[in-house]
């Protein structure tokens, strides 16, 4: 891996870290944050899926 890609998952990691922690400062239940993170992940496919089939 070069230096960028170190880079690139150092910074990724920190705003996970970062994101994190603040679904935790809004003291969200267990089991909503992970219905949380299942929609947004949701999103992210459903996206990413579109953008795919648009493509040519």
């Amino acid at each position: 891996m070069t230096q960028l890609n170190w880079l690139s998952l150092i910074a990724l990691l920190g705003w996970l870290i970062l994101a994190v922690s603040a679904f935790r400062a809004q003291r969200l239940g267990a089991k909503k944050m992970v219905v949380m993170a299942l929609a947004w992940g949701a999103i992210f496919l459903l996206v990413t899926a579109v953008i795919t089939a648009v493509s040519p």
